[in-house]
């Protein structure tokens, strides 16, 4: 089953939203991990107006760093490192009693063990055009063999390819999820005019929808949406890439282990699929948001995808964008402060 990003199933209790705070008392405490110096940057601006004593590190959540939480009741988080339950136990006993995750994917923290221990995890919507927009430029760059002309170009070789590329409104493209991302995607297509198709199990933008096997099977481009639950784990499994059509390109922006990476690296390298483009990657952890040139990096399926003249992979960086931080920043300093003020919402 399928589900749109901003609704992951009710068995995860993860709320997101983007409330608006009541008025906060002038020393209200928040501690904020794993902050780039922009992110630092804005919480600092953000702050003040807001009435919030923030505590910033660059550091992630952990056992070793809980100690800057001491005396707040909510902590806002990156999405960048993963939460051990033994850390959610010690912020429990520290008397935290909210995460906001700067992210709308919460795969990195055990929501349910963090509710057993009393607290509440509340992702943050930020905005969707961010990853729609990125997602449409990965489809192109695909479908004209970007990877190969620029390489191609650096080694100051510069005939044509031998491929001709593709154009958008000559081509079906599916959307699987059609959240608020996914719809973005869907409302940027129509501007191209092509067939689209989309999946979901709740509908929620005017397209054409379609069960998940026609839409695998018709569509030129496949570009998923959807959050990452243990029924979407290898949406893309064997069996639906072999059922793709030939030539076929996939797009990623959302989670990385919705494709089954090993059968997808055999069809690109068979030449059953045209080409793909990867925002994530199963196994990106410790490798993506890292300096890796001076380390071998263990992820053979990644080294074999680099040495694809189809693929494209870039490092989870498609919501990173001025505006998505903005969003990020003021709506988790926000719903820190509306768990302040009327505690658990619904």
């Amino acid at each position: 089953m399928i589900r749109s990003e901003p609704a992951p199933p009710a068995s995860r209790r993860v709320r997101a939203s983007a409330a608006s705070p009541t008025a906060p008392a002038p020393t209200t405490g928040i501690t904020i991990y794993d902050c780039g110096e922009d992110e630092a940057a804005a919480f600092r601006a953000a702050a003040p107006r807001l009435g919030v004593v923030p505590t910033i590190t660059a550091a992630a959540l952990s056992e070793e760093t809980i100690g800057l939480a001491a005396g707040s009741r909510c902590v806002s988080i990156g999405h960048k490192h993963r939460v051990s339950n033994a850390t959610l136990l010690a912020l429990s006993r520290a008397g935290v009693r909210y995460v906001s995750t700067r992210s709308v994917g919460c795969n990195h923290v055990d929501v349910g063990y963090a509710e057993a221990v009393g607290i509440t995890v509340e992702t943050v919507p930020y905005s969707p055009d961010s990853v729609a927009d990125y997602t449409l430029m990965l489809m192109l760059m695909t479908l004209r063999h970007v990877t190969s002309v620029i390489k191609r170009a650096e080694a100051h070789d510069y005939r044509l390819h031998e491929l001709r590329g593709r154009e958008l409104r000559d081509l079906t493209v599916g959307v699987i999820g059609t959240g608020r991302i996914g719809g973005a995607v869907v409302e940027r297509l129509r501007g191209f005019g092509c067939r689209t198709l989309a999946h979901d199990t709740r509908p929620t933008t005017a397209a054409d929808y379609v069960t998940l096997d026609q839409l695998i099977e018709e569509s030129d481009v496949v570009t998923l949406h959807t959050p990452l639950t243990p029924e979407t784990r290898h949406l893309l499994d064997r069996r639906r890439i072999e059922r793709m059509k030939r030539g076929a390109v996939v797009v990623n922006t959302g989670r990385g282990p919705l494709i089954e990476t090993e059968a997808l690296v055999t069809a690109l390298e068979d030449g059953r699929l045209g080409g793909a483009a990867l925002d994530v990657l199963e196994g990106e952890e410790g490798i993506f948001y890292a300096d890796c040139g001076d380390r071998p990096i263990e992820n053979r399926l990644l080294l074999r995808l680099h040495r694809l003249p189809n693929a494209i992979v870039t490092p989870h960086t498609a919501y990173f964008t001025d505006h998505a931080l903005a969003d990020t920043v003021e709506r988790s300093l926000g719903n820190c402060l509306a768990f302040l003020a009327g505690g658990r919402r619904g």
